[in-house]
């Protein structure tokens, strides 16, 4: 394959750093003393400790630094550090405090499979072949360089104030720096042989996520040229990359957005084109800022435009010190301040100046710029078994550091500080904010705030990380200020607007202007009963009592979500209709105590997982973990799911049904759908539920929650919550409507498609009760016999039920040999095997133009409104 470096020297080992057990015949470093002018791996204990909060996630083999901010929850693991612990790293980040961005499950790779992980080279290329890495190690030459990485997404939360992207919310913290051992790609490239049409290397991890594995791609021409560094990383500051960070190989691609750098990597596939995969066609993208959510979600040609996908870094510098609501007493005050950021930039172009303002942008004052990345051009030597060898190399990879000392007297005068870089090709940071729909690659100038408070200058950075609340920008969007006109939410003569950008976002209103009354978050849980329900949405109040036993969902779903924030759920659920019904309800706001309160998390479960006997709760949701899936059919799927321990039951009353909850793996935005599962009730430690799969075509965008749980891998955590509905089967021909409870003597069950599951719940607990006289027809219609789904079931419990039922499927597009009913569920087809009964309910699940055509069918038979209940 390639040549091994042949350099043997011996050394003193560098007890500084821990010696990971390693994959090949490693050549010792050389050594590292006092005097060695090289910037080293800060010093670190690693992280040795599964926090608690990941236990029950799929991450539960992970240890982690409890510092770190979460910014999209518990899993997947998307965090930064503290601005402030970041820079004091110095120039070298531990892996503690490095960025991570996850979007999904941390494959588990032990480090006794290490040596023999194997990752292929295929696609257009003379000599394919597959590798493990000891292989990889022994036969190629290793380096060591300094990286750092930047997640496309840093400073994100600055537009998000702006007005909300897809995107979740990073401070200034999504980068990090690293000094990285492996080979270079293009060394892999020479052995393989790229053939002539060949122009992409796509690569693909072992990550698999809710649409497929990760996977994103970069030119060929820049794998093989030398000054773009671009390699494969086994190492980070010498020792075996931690599991965050791609354990045990990943993609390095230096001066790029850190998403094009796969973790966890499987295959290198060279190609004519750039990669298909969903990840590189529906992230890190900056699409028009004339281009709204809605025309993104509605028009693919905008994602599929390789114009607008990130590779490079822009330029861009922020402010450490001072640190947000940082103080700084005027009273014995030394005479200056020492001013301290970073500055970075894409592409291996090199920051050539960082400039400072303290009267808003009129004059601009040159800081001092520190690279430390220079000296390691003049170290060339082999560190942690790879050779450093950049003396020759002019690009820059690293971020760097500026400061600028600056009289306390010109603070005390000044309103803010300003700092803005340019790089080597005048690429300079803008003044005003670029807003795109995924919020990324934001790089205006970084302003800190001074206000003056008594004998003190508080500083104040734009924003905070994540939901954590305060920074300047905050204060001017509450305050109606106008965050886009480039001055920063000061008023101008003649200037009442708002964020323009906020008033182009179509929004409908849920609240009522009179409205103003202020309610703290005690009276709120006051209200978490069926005979008062007050919920909360975007911080405002809504009392749901009257609309009980009008909701289309029972009033258990409003009972549920009383004296708790509801946002998520109710945007993710719910329609335009019933989002402009809300103003009715609204009955006041929580005031800021209670708003932070709220936001600090959701409700807490009743008990430790070991103390409960039923796994689902009405008020907080729970996970469990996919443990297999079984095929049906082409398009269906049996998950089945392992509760929280073996003993557990669901806790699922008959007839009702239960939330599931996944995150959008770009977005990190709720997708949220209702299902009945197919398991017994009283079965213990499984939940098992038949889900169709409705995929992307041509002519449809396919289903966002049914292709997320068809892609998720087994391990992944999925969160449920319940019960919801308002019918229950009690037994014996008892139900419950809305908790009115009736009799009848028989039912008529009407489902098309994968609307069988709530049916077949209430026909199946009907027939296994011997003494249970209540009789039922069920109509199932579908389109061809491969979709009729549960059929093997519900024939056998028919068979062992003669007399109490009568189960009559038809389809609407029969094949050849099929004896059965012929076209679709029609109220003529029902009259022809049930009258009208006052004892007779009617249960309808099934599209929603089924629905409407039965509906009006069977009212026209003599059926009441009383009496037909729909799913």
């Amino acid at each position: 394959m390639g040549q091994a470096s042949d350099e043997r020297v011996t050394s003193k080992p560098v007890t500084s750093l821990p010696t990971p057990p390693e994959t090949e015949d490693d050549a010792s470093d050389t050594a590292l003393n006092d005097s060695c002018s090289i910037p080293l791996p800060p010093p670190t204990k690693g992280a040795t400790q599964v926090l608690d909060i990941d236990k029950n996630t799929p991450d539960a083999h992970v240890p982690r630094d409890p510092r770190l901010i979460r910014l999209t929850g518990v899993h997947p693991f998307n965090v930064e550090a503290p601005l402030s612990a970041l820079y004091d790293e110095g120039f070298l980040t531990s892996p503690e405090l490095f960025y991570v961005r996850n979007h999904g499950a941390v494959p588990h790779v032990t480090d006794e499979e290490i040596p023999d992980w194997e990752f292929s080279v295929e696609g257009l290329v003379e000599n394919p072949f597959t590798l493990t890495l000891k292989q990889l190690l022994l036969d190629f030459q290793k380096i060591t360089c300094p990286v750092t990485l930047v997640c496309a997404g840093n400073r994100r939360k600055e537009q998000n104030q702006v007005r909300k992207s897809k995107g979740f919310s990073w401070g200034a913290a999504g980068t990090s720096t690293g000094l990285f051992t492996g080979v270079l790609m293009a060394e892999l490239m020479r052995v393989a042989k790229p053939k002539r049409k060949a122009k992409y290397v796509c690569m693909e991890g072992a990550d698999k996520l809710p649409n497929g594995y990760y996977g994103t791609s970069v030119k060929l021409s820049w794998v093989m040229d030398p000054e773009r560094g671009i390699m494969l990383a086994h190492k980070m500051n010498g020792e075996i990359l931690p599991p965050d960070h791609g354990k045990p190989l990943r993609a390095l691609i230096p001066g790029q957005i850190g998403g094009r750098s796969v973790k966890w990597l499987k295959r290198l596939i060279i190609t004519e084109g750039p990669s298909d995969n969903w990840y590189h066609l529906y992230d890190n993208r900056v699409l028009p800022m004339s281009v709204s959510p809605d025309e993104a979600a509605n028009n693919p040609k905008w994602w599929k435009d390789e114009r607008y996908a990130i590779y490079d870094l822009n330029v861009n510098s922020v402010i450490a010190y001072p640190a947000h609501d940082e103080l700084l007493s005027l009273v014995n005050a030394p005479q200056m301040y020492r001013l301290k950021g970073y500055a970075y930039s894409g592409g291996g172009r090199r920051i050539t100046r960082a400039e400072i303002s303290i009267d808003k942008g009129n004059t601009w004052r040159l800081a001092d710029v520190e690279y430390p990345e220079d000296r390691y051009r003049q170290y060339e030597q082999t560190l942690f078994g790879g050779e450093v060898d950049l003396a020759w190399r002019d690009t820059s990879f690293c971020w760097c550091f500026w400061s600028l000392d600056v009289a306390v007297e010109e603070l005390k005068g000044a309103k803010d500080i300003l700092v803005r870089a340019m790089d080597e090709s005048m690429n300079a940071q803008p003044r005003d904010m670029y807003w795109s729909v995924l919020g990324m690659m934001n790089n205006p100038w970084f302003r800190v705030t001074i206000t003056e408070e008594g004998d003190s200058l508080r500083f104040e950075h734009p924003t905070q990380p994540a939901l954590q609340p305060g920074g300047w920008m905050e204060k001017v969007k509450k305050a109606g200020g106008n965050l886009t006109n480039g001055f920063w939410g000061e008023k101008l003569d003649g200037d009442d607007s708002g964020t323009p950008a906020e008033a182009a976002a179509p929004e409908i209103k849920l609240t009522r202007d009179d409205v103003d009354t202020i309610i703290s978050v005690d009276e709120l849980r006051k209200h978490d009963n069926a005979q008062s329900a007050w919920f909360v949405l975007n911080g405002h109040v809504f009392d749901g009592t009257t609309f009980m036993d009008a909701h289309p969902g029972g009033a258990q779903s409003i009972i549920s979500a009383a004296g708790m924030d509801a946002t998520d759920e109710f945007m993710a659920i719910h329609s335009e209709t019933a989002k402009k019904m809300m103003p009715k309800y609204h009955i006041g706001s929580l005031d800021e105590k209670s708003k932070t309160i709220l936001e600090q998390g959701e409700a807490q479960s009743d008990g430790p997982a070991e103390k409960r006997s039923t796994f689902l709760q009405s008020r907080a949701w729970t996970t469990a973990a996919l443990v297999e899936k079984k095929q049906i059919s082409w398009d269906t799927r049996v998950f089945m799911f392992q509760l929280e321990h073996d003993e557990q039951t669901l806790g699922l009353p008959v007839g009702q049904h239960l939330m599931v909850r996944l995150r959008d793996p770009v977005t990190r935005e709720p997708i949220i759908r209702s299902y009945t599962p197919i398991s017994e009730m009283n079965q213990s430690g499984r939940l098992e539920m038949l889900v169709k799969i409705y995929f992307e075509t041509p002519k449809a965008k396919g289903g966002r929650m049914t292709m997320a749980l068809d892609s998720l891998p087994l391990g992944h955590g999925v969160e449920f919550k319940g019960p919801i509905g308002k019918f229950e089967y009690l037994g014996r021909g008892r139900c419950s409507i809305n908790g009115v409870v009736r009799t009848v003597k028989s039912f008529v069950m009407v489902c098309a498609g994968s609307g069988v599951t709530p049916i077949f719940q209430v026909f199946r607990a009907v027939m296994q009760d011997p003494e249970d006289g209540t009789r039922c027809t069920v109509f199932d219609g579908n389109r061809m016999v491969e979709d009729i789904l549960c059929r093997d079931d519900l024939e056998q419990i028919a068979t062992a039920n003669p007399g109490r039922c009568n189960l009559i499927f038809t389809l609407s597009q029969a094949c050849e040999g099929w004896t059965g009913l012929k076209g679709r569920v029609t109220g003529e087809l029902i009259q022809k095997h049930c009258t009208p009964d006052p004892e007779t309910l009617v249960l309808v699940c099934g599209p929603q133009a089924l629905e409407k055509s039965i509906h009006a069918d069977l009212i026209s038979q003599g059926y009441k409104d009383s009496d037909l209940l729909f799913f």
